[in-house]
Protein backbone atom coordinates (compact mmCIF):
# COMPACT_ATOMS: atom_id res chain seq x y z
CA UNK A 1 0.00 0.00 0.00
CA UNK A 2 1.38 3.41 -0.88
CA UNK A 3 1.00 5.09 2.80
CA UNK A 4 1.85 8.55 1.37
CA UNK A 5 -0.89 9.68 0.33
CA UNK A 6 -3.13 8.81 3.57
CA UNK A 7 -3.28 11.76 5.93
CA UNK A 8 -4.52 10.47 9.05
CA UNK A 9 -5.66 13.25 11.95
CA UNK A 10 -5.01 11.44 15.81
CA UNK A 11 -6.93 13.08 18.07
CA UNK A 12 -6.00 12.87 21.70
CA UNK A 13 -5.51 15.37 24.30
CA UNK A 14 -2.20 13.64 25.86
CA UNK A 15 0.56 14.83 24.22
CA UNK A 16 2.82 12.11 24.66
CA UNK A 17 -0.01 9.62 23.33
CA UNK A 18 -0.32 12.01 20.63
CA UNK A 19 3.75 12.50 19.79
CA UNK A 20 3.92 8.59 19.61
CA UNK A 21 1.74 7.62 17.48
CA UNK A 22 2.48 10.47 15.27
CA UNK A 23 6.14 9.30 14.85
CA UNK A 24 5.40 5.81 14.48
CA UNK A 25 2.78 6.66 11.53
CA UNK A 26 5.14 9.21 10.21
CA UNK A 27 7.59 6.70 10.33
CA UNK A 28 5.58 3.78 8.00
CA UNK A 29 5.11 6.63 5.52
CA UNK A 30 1.77 8.58 6.52
CA UNK A 31 0.75 11.70 6.50
CA UNK A 32 0.19 12.82 10.69
CA UNK A 33 -1.91 15.91 11.75
CA UNK A 34 -2.48 16.11 15.63
CA UNK A 35 -5.01 17.54 17.25
CA UNK A 36 -6.22 17.83 21.20
CA UNK A 37 -9.36 18.60 20.97
CA UNK A 38 -12.73 18.52 18.71
CA UNK A 39 -12.01 22.19 17.66
CA UNK A 40 -8.53 21.64 17.15
CA UNK A 41 -9.33 18.79 14.69
CA UNK A 42 -12.12 20.81 13.02
CA UNK A 43 -9.74 23.38 12.15
CA UNK A 44 -7.33 21.02 10.14
CA UNK A 45 -10.21 19.45 8.43
CA UNK A 46 -10.90 22.67 7.21
CA UNK A 47 -8.24 22.98 4.94
CA UNK A 48 -6.60 19.15 4.85
CA UNK A 49 -9.22 16.83 4.86
CA UNK A 50 -8.69 13.65 6.54
CA UNK A 51 -8.52 9.42 4.89
CA UNK A 52 -8.73 8.46 8.78
CA UNK A 53 -9.12 9.61 12.23
CA UNK A 54 -8.39 8.09 15.30
CA UNK A 55 -10.27 9.63 17.67
CA UNK A 56 -9.77 9.11 21.72
CA UNK A 57 -13.06 9.20 24.07
CA UNK A 58 -11.55 11.26 26.54
CA UNK A 59 -11.30 14.88 25.16
CA UNK A 60 -12.09 17.87 26.81
CA UNK A 61 -15.12 19.55 26.53
CA UNK A 62 -16.94 17.40 23.91
CA UNK A 63 -16.14 14.11 24.26
CA UNK A 64 -14.56 11.54 21.77
CA UNK A 65 -18.27 9.76 21.24
CA UNK A 66 -20.07 13.04 20.73
CA UNK A 67 -16.99 14.21 17.81
CA UNK A 68 -18.02 10.36 16.08
CA UNK A 69 -21.28 11.77 16.08
CA UNK A 70 -21.04 14.66 14.59
CA UNK A 71 -18.03 13.18 11.92
CA UNK A 72 -20.43 10.79 10.99
CA UNK A 73 -23.27 12.93 10.45
CA UNK A 74 -21.27 14.95 7.54
CA UNK A 75 -18.76 12.45 6.39
CA UNK A 76 -18.19 8.81 5.88
CA UNK A 77 -14.16 9.39 6.97
CA UNK A 78 -12.92 6.09 8.52
CA UNK A 79 -13.04 6.19 12.02
CA UNK A 80 -10.99 4.10 14.39
CA UNK A 81 -11.63 4.38 18.53
CA UNK A 82 -8.93 4.94 20.55
CA UNK A 83 -9.64 4.79 24.17
CA UNK A 84 -8.61 3.78 27.67
CA UNK A 85 -11.53 2.50 28.35
CA UNK A 86 -12.11 -1.23 28.30
CA UNK A 87 -15.78 -0.87 28.94
CA UNK A 88 -18.07 -2.51 26.72
CA UNK A 89 -20.86 0.03 26.54
CA UNK A 90 -18.45 2.73 25.65
CA UNK A 91 -17.60 0.39 22.97
CA UNK A 92 -20.67 -0.79 21.61
CA UNK A 93 -22.09 3.11 21.88
CA UNK A 94 -18.94 3.97 19.49
CA UNK A 95 -19.90 1.51 16.85
CA UNK A 96 -23.52 2.13 17.07
CA UNK A 97 -22.91 5.90 16.17
CA UNK A 98 -20.31 4.95 13.44
CA UNK A 99 -17.29 3.86 14.65
CA UNK A 100 -15.69 1.24 11.91
CA UNK A 101 -13.27 -0.48 14.35
CA UNK A 102 -11.64 0.17 18.02
CA UNK A 103 -8.75 -0.65 19.92
CA UNK A 104 -8.09 -0.59 23.84
CA UNK A 105 -4.86 1.42 25.68
CA UNK A 106 -2.61 0.37 26.27
CA UNK A 107 -2.27 -1.33 22.40
CA UNK A 108 0.60 -2.84 20.29
CA UNK A 109 1.28 -0.67 17.59
CA UNK A 110 2.07 -2.83 15.06
CA UNK A 111 -1.56 -4.37 15.79
CA UNK A 112 -2.92 -0.66 15.03
CA UNK A 113 -0.81 -0.33 11.95
CA UNK A 114 -2.73 -3.14 10.90
CA UNK A 115 -5.80 -2.08 11.67
CA UNK A 116 -5.16 1.54 9.74
CA UNK A 117 -4.12 -0.23 6.62
CA UNK A 118 -7.03 -2.54 6.89
CA UNK A 119 -9.33 -0.07 7.56
CA UNK A 120 -7.91 2.49 4.30
CA UNK A 121 -7.71 -0.56 1.81
CA UNK A 122 -11.06 -1.37 2.32
CA UNK A 123 -12.46 2.58 2.54
CA UNK A 124 -10.81 3.28 -0.95
CA UNK A 125 -11.07 1.26 -4.68
CA UNK A 126 -9.59 -1.70 -3.84
CA UNK A 127 -12.50 -3.58 -1.72
CA UNK A 128 -13.55 -6.03 -4.26
CA UNK A 129 -12.17 -7.73 -7.64
CA UNK A 130 -15.90 -7.62 -8.55
CA UNK A 131 -17.38 -5.16 -10.65
CA UNK A 132 -21.09 -5.95 -11.15
CA UNK A 133 -24.21 -4.79 -9.43
CA UNK A 134 -26.14 -7.49 -7.12
CA UNK A 135 -29.98 -6.51 -6.80
CA UNK A 136 -32.09 -7.74 -4.60
CA UNK A 137 -36.06 -6.27 -3.85
CA UNK A 138 -35.60 -3.42 -5.94
CA UNK A 139 -32.29 -2.01 -4.43
CA UNK A 140 -29.11 -2.69 -5.98
CA UNK A 141 -25.00 -2.26 -4.79
CA UNK A 142 -21.96 -1.82 -7.14
CA UNK A 143 -19.39 -4.10 -5.52
CA UNK A 144 -16.77 -1.82 -6.63
CA UNK A 145 -17.92 1.34 -5.76
CA UNK A 146 -19.66 0.42 -2.65
CA UNK A 147 -22.58 1.89 -4.06
CA UNK A 148 -26.48 1.49 -2.67
CA UNK A 149 -29.71 2.91 -3.74
CA UNK A 150 -33.08 2.26 -2.60
CA UNK A 151 -35.45 1.28 -5.14
CA UNK A 152 -36.46 4.76 -6.08
CA UNK A 153 -33.07 4.87 -7.37
CA UNK A 154 -32.08 7.16 -3.94
CA UNK A 155 -28.23 6.84 -3.01
CA UNK A 156 -27.84 5.70 0.33
CA UNK A 157 -24.65 5.94 2.61
CA UNK A 158 -23.11 3.73 4.12
CA UNK A 159 -19.76 3.69 5.77
CA UNK A 160 -17.01 1.51 4.93
CA UNK A 161 -18.03 -1.24 7.41
CA UNK A 162 -21.39 -1.19 6.96
CA UNK A 163 -20.16 -1.62 2.95
CA UNK A 164 -18.31 -4.35 3.54
CA UNK A 165 -20.87 -6.07 5.46
CA UNK A 166 -23.65 -5.31 2.81
CA UNK A 167 -21.02 -6.87 0.00
CA UNK A 168 -20.24 -9.99 2.34
CA UNK A 169 -24.22 -10.78 2.53
CA UNK A 170 -24.78 -10.17 -1.07
CA UNK A 171 -21.66 -12.50 -1.80
CA UNK A 172 -22.97 -14.87 0.36
CA UNK A 173 -27.09 -15.22 0.22
CA UNK A 174 -28.53 -17.84 1.71
CA UNK A 175 -25.71 -18.32 3.59
CA UNK A 176 -25.59 -18.50 7.50
CA UNK A 177 -22.84 -16.25 8.03
CA UNK A 178 -20.97 -16.77 11.83
CA UNK A 179 -20.05 -13.66 14.13
CA UNK A 180 -16.45 -14.60 13.95
CA UNK A 181 -16.43 -14.67 10.21
CA UNK A 182 -18.19 -10.95 10.40
CA UNK A 183 -15.94 -9.64 12.27
CA UNK A 184 -12.45 -11.64 10.93
CA UNK A 185 -13.84 -10.35 7.37
CA UNK A 186 -14.19 -6.90 8.45
CA UNK A 187 -12.10 -5.84 11.30
CA UNK A 188 -9.66 -8.29 10.91
CA UNK A 189 -9.43 -9.67 14.14
CA UNK A 190 -10.23 -12.62 16.52
CA UNK A 191 -13.97 -12.40 17.76
CA UNK A 192 -14.91 -13.59 21.51
CA UNK A 193 -17.74 -14.24 23.01
CA UNK A 194 -17.96 -10.60 24.55
CA UNK A 195 -17.66 -9.48 20.97
CA UNK A 196 -20.88 -7.54 20.10
CA UNK A 197 -19.24 -6.11 16.78
CA UNK A 198 -21.14 -8.19 14.37
CA UNK A 199 -24.38 -7.36 16.21
CA UNK A 200 -23.84 -3.53 16.01
CA UNK A 201 -22.79 -3.45 12.44
CA UNK A 202 -25.93 -6.15 11.21
CA UNK A 203 -28.52 -3.63 13.45
CA UNK A 204 -26.72 -0.58 11.69
CA UNK A 205 -27.10 -2.36 8.49
CA UNK A 206 -30.73 -3.31 9.25
CA UNK A 207 -31.41 0.50 9.90
CA UNK A 208 -30.35 1.71 6.89
CA UNK A 209 -32.45 -1.10 4.43
CA UNK A 210 -35.37 -0.48 6.40
CA UNK A 211 -35.18 -4.09 7.85
CA UNK A 212 -37.27 -4.57 11.42
CA UNK A 213 -35.11 -7.28 13.04
CA UNK A 214 -38.27 -9.37 13.54
CA UNK A 215 -39.59 -9.26 10.12
CA UNK A 216 -36.47 -10.26 9.09
CA UNK A 217 -37.03 -9.09 5.16
CA UNK A 218 -33.70 -9.27 4.13
CA UNK A 219 -31.24 -10.36 6.96
CA UNK A 220 -32.03 -13.11 9.51
CA UNK A 221 -30.79 -13.99 12.96
CA UNK A 222 -29.97 -17.69 13.26
CA UNK A 223 -30.09 -18.50 16.81
CA UNK A 224 -26.76 -19.41 17.97
CA UNK A 225 -25.21 -19.31 14.92
CA UNK A 226 -24.90 -15.82 13.21
CA UNK A 227 -26.72 -14.19 10.31
CA UNK A 228 -28.19 -15.16 6.65
CA UNK A 229 -28.79 -12.11 4.22
CA UNK A 230 -32.38 -14.34 2.79
CA UNK A 231 -33.96 -11.84 -0.24
CA UNK A 232 -33.02 -13.48 -3.53
CA UNK A 233 -30.09 -11.78 -4.76
CA UNK A 234 -29.37 -11.09 -8.82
Amino acid sequence: MDTGRYHIIVVDDEPVARARLSAYFSKEGYRISEADSAAAMRRIIEHDPADLMMIDINLPGEDGLMLIRDVRARSNVPIILVTVRNDDVDRIVGLEIGADDYVTKPFNQRELLARVKNVLRRSTGQRYDESDVRRFHGWSFDMRQRRLADPAGAAVELTHAEALLIGLFLRHPGQTLSRERIVHEIAHRDWSSYDRTADVLVQRLRRKLGDAPRSGRFIQTAHGEGYVFVAPVR
